[in-house]
């Protein structure tokens, strides 16, 4: 019996429709053309105006049809100085948008044959495309938490050991989503009223509804200058919904971030692990795309050329 497709036809774009749309080099260095000079019209710095460009045959460039001045579409991207294959950077962003866990520097390296040093600084650079440091939460009810990643549970004498707010090799991370929306998770040095409450301002509008539990830190929510409307479940007392009022939204997106990280990339250090979080926030804020998320990410290299 066939298995019905999870994805809508509308939003999928296989192996097979990928390697069809971009065959070669020479393929996407067009796309990369036509998102950034449409037409091959493009700005001459030595003519001072628009001038049509063509391309200049065994270079990745194009040439002002006037003048021959030339300009090229991975200026300012973070494929300038790159001697990796178009191609190859375009798969990796593929893979990058296809997966729910995400993929590992390694696995790029078995499936296009660059080395893992390349594949790792490939992955990084995709990565610094992926922030939203400007995103705030527009809808009305909204779910907060923290959580703790990394480090090493010591476990002595058969006891669980340290969990995360007593536990200095973890790093604490502060989340928040909009039910049925999206989701911002920043790295913060503590969980502390001080540090969350000015977050919290800043990104969830003023009367919004917001659910948490009942840790400590959230005890002076209500009393902000932005009227939260503040209600808490007591996990302390093993109820974990009660009608409306739950963070199951939230621990879910966590519980992802946990099993991509401990199973796909294994660890991920303090000083990288911000980049991790928004590669999984992109993801999950285009999770109605299918995978389309890939051509998103591919508007992040033309939004952020400089």
């Amino acid at each position: 019996m066939k298995q019905k497709q999870s994805i809508p036809k509308h939003l999928r774009l296989t192996v097979e429709d990928f390697l069809g749309r971009f065959p070669d080099d020479e393929a996407c260095l067009e796309y990369l053309k036509e998102k950034r000079y449409p037409n091959g019209m493009a700005h001459c710095a030595k003519c001072n105006q628009e001038r049509k460009h063509h391309r200049v045959t065994g270079r990745p460039a194009y040439a002002c049809d006037y003048c021959g001045s030339m300009i090229s579409p991975m200026a300012g991207t973070i494929f300038e100085h790159s001697s990796t294959s178009l191609k190859k950077w375009f798969y990796a962003m593929y893979l990058m948008g296809s997966t729910r866990c995400g993929i590992s520097a390694k696995q790029i390296q078995r499936e296009t044959g660059v080395t893992y040093k390349t594949a790792w600084r490939m992955f990084r650079q995709i990565r610094s495309l992926l922030s939203e440091p400007d995103m705030q939460l527009e809808g009305s009810t909204v779910e907060i938490d923290e959580t703790y990643v990394g480090g090493k549970r010591k476990n002595k004498h058969g006891s669980r050991g340290m969990r995360g707010r007593d536990n200095d090799e973890k790093t604490p991370v502060f989340g928040m989503v909009e039910r049925g929306g999206r989701v911002i998770a920043c790295v913060t040095p503590d969980v502390k009223a001080a540090t969350l409450f000015p977050i919290i301002e800043e990104k969830i509008l003023p009367n919004s509804t917001v659910y948490s539990d009942e840790y400590s830190t959230y005890d002076q929510l209500h009393k902000l200058a932005n009227c939260y409307n503040h209600k808490r479940i007591k996990h302390a007392q093993k109820i974990y919904v009660m009608g409306d009022v739950h963070t199951q939204t939230i621990e879910g997106f966590w519980s992802l971030v946990k099993r991509g990280i401990g199973g796909v990339y294994h660890s991920v250090s303090r000083k990288y692990l911000q980049t991790y979080l928004d590669e999984y926030s992109f993801r999950y804020n285009r999770r109605d795309q299918g995978n389309l998320i890939f051509t998103s990410i591919l508007e992040r290299v033309f939004e952020r050329a400089v």
